[in-house]
């Protein structure tokens, strides 16, 4: 989804969270994964769909200890295959191609070393951008923040309650 916070006392959480997974079970993995279904849902409702296969394409993948999610289009091959998916979500510039850098003017002749012909500098409208990853994460970030400080505040107590009775 993006970058992970650089801040300390999320590094300090994050290594806390990781020795209570291994001592007990937490319930961070399950609050993840209802996060996760929910941002994947949204994406699955605002993903421009054509022919379907992007939508279809769309996972959500927590790891086993519940700190990291991933939702999207995940895999090599879905990646290599689905790769113009970026030019939706981002849109594009568009080219001209009777200008050159500077303003200067291309020839009006076709491009050819006699024996090939490789065409005329074609015009290619720009697109505009249909954004679906971020908008599908702020839909739906406050039901997000609940869900997991509440598996937060609960595993914490539980381990505060086991640590205190151990």
């Amino acid at each position: 989804m993006g970058r992970r916070s650089r801040l300390d006392g999320d590094f300090k959480l994050r290594k806390t969270l990781r020795n209570i997974h291994t001592t007990l079970d937490n319930e961070l993995r399950g609050a993840m994964q209802e996060a996760a279904n929910i941002v994947l849902a949204a994406q699955q409702e605002l993903i421009p769909k054509d022919t379907g296969a992007a939508a279809a394409a769309l996972t959500a993948f927590v790891s086993k200890n519940g700190l990291d999610a991933q939702i999207g289009i995940r895999g090599k091959k879905n990646n290599k295959d689905l790769y113009y998916m970026r030019f939706v979500e981002h849109g594009t510039k568009g080219y001209s191609g009777d200008k050159r850098a500077g303003n200067r003017k291309r020839r009006d002749t076709n491009k050819s070393n006699g024996g090939t012909f490789f065409g005329k500098y074609p015009d290619i409208p720009a697109r505009a951008a249909h954004p679906w990853l971020r908008p599908s994460y702020d839909m739906n970030k406050e039901d997000i923040v609940r869900i997991i400080e509440g598996a937060i505040s609960s595993t914490l107590a539980r381990a505060a309650g086991e640590l205190g009775n151990g």
